[in-house]
């Protein structure tokens, strides 16, 4: 399967040298993608020029114009028409592009991919979504901030979206869904999360709900798939950055403090080096907006070409496994049942 993605060359915090690198390591990879790269002249070519690793794999387009991170959304959508990040949105728009990666301003990014791409039918709101790690492997959360405030009917949206995307791309034969809750009991809760929970009890992934989960739920791995609201998710995804940094530095802390410690962290480095791969953000690079008509990938702005390359990896994994087919015949279906029950 021929794949062509579009790369927004100056989006992040050390674009476009990070972005170049990042596309080194992915055409190793994936000998079958080809990538349309977009940025200004005078940053760009002089890091394609004598790049062998990239010749013959990507097409460059020079854009007069950046969204930059103090860019406001609303300047992005307006405004800049020839930006890196619109132009590399729109070749997903057009069909020149199955999928866009872009570690750009995210809200002007997400502004940007709704007005092009816009929501597919019968989904009222796209949400952002992510992997994390937990104890039993991976778990996707969703949402991550681009809905703060959610009714319920969203919530249900998020999770039948969620377990396509655990199901189609993970390749989980039946993945569980749980929805964050201040408890597991069906009593307690927000009116809108008891509503949520009665709404996915009833809908086609009803065989897949787990039910209520809390915030310990999710490093345990209790389920493959966490709704919440997105002022949830954001604060989740966070604490969870927060969580790795913290465990990896006293970790290495520990080992500095005697020369025991340091003899200890010579037998031990192996290990040592496992976890530190195992809690690497950078490997869960890559936001995700499900619930769009294209694909398209939120790579974290201060990541480096590592974590560039696997928000590389989760735009093929997303294209080759045909996931939005699977959201347009799943939401059609939900759109035609809901038709019925409302005459």
């Amino acid at each position: 399967m021929k794949v062509t993605l579009s790369i927004d060359a100056m989006g992040g915090d050390n674009a476009p040298g990070v972005v170049i690198q990042g596309l080194e390591i992915a055409v190793q990879r994936y000998p079958f993608v080809h990538f349309i790269l977009y940025g200004t002249e005078e940053a760009v070519q002089p890091l394609l020029l004598d790049n062998k690793a990239l010749t013959g794999r990507i097409t460059f387009v020079s854009c007069s114009e950046v969204v930059s991170p103090e860019t406001k959304p609303s300047l992005a959508v307006r405004g800049l028409p020839d930006s890196s990040m619109r132009q590399s949105i729109k070749a997903v728009a057009e069909g020149r592009a199955q999928g866009v990666i872009s570690a750009g301003n995210t809200g002007a990014y997400m502004a940007l991919a709704k007005m092009l791409l816009k929501t597919m039918p019968g989904i009222d709101r796209p949400a952002l979504a992510s992997l994390a790690p937990t104890l039993r492997g991976e778990t996707v959360l969703l949402d991550l901030g681009a809905n703060v405030e959610c009714s319920s009917k969203n919530l249900q949206q998020f999770a039948i979206m969620g377990e396509l995307f655990a199901r189609h791309v993970l390749h989980l034969p039946k993945p569980m869904v749980g929805l964050i809750n201040v408890g597991s009991e069906e009593t307690k809760g927000s009116s809108i999360v008891k509503e949520a929970f009665d709404l996915i009890r009833n809908s086609s992934i009803k065989d897949n709900f787990y039910g209520f989960i809390e915030g310990d739920d999710i490093t345990r791995g209790t389920v493959d798939v966490v709704v919440m609201d997105g002022f949830t998710g954001n604060v989740v995804l966070k604490a969870g950055e927060g969580v790795m940094h913290l465990a990896l530095h006293y970790f290495k802390e520990s080992f500095k403090s005697s020369w025991r410690a340091r003899l200890g962290y010579f037998f031990a480095r192996s290990m040592l080096n496992k976890l530190s791969m195992r809690l690497d953000y950078r490997r869960y690079n890559g936001g995700i907006w499900l619930g769009l008509n294209g694909i398209a990938i939120k790579s974290h702005g201060g990541t480096d070409s590592f974590g560039f390359s696997h928000a590389i990896d989760l735009a093929v994994d997303m294209v080759t496994s045909r996931i939005n087919d699977y959201l347009l015949k799943e939401f059609s279906s939900e759109t035609a049942l809901q038709q019925v029950v409302n005459r």
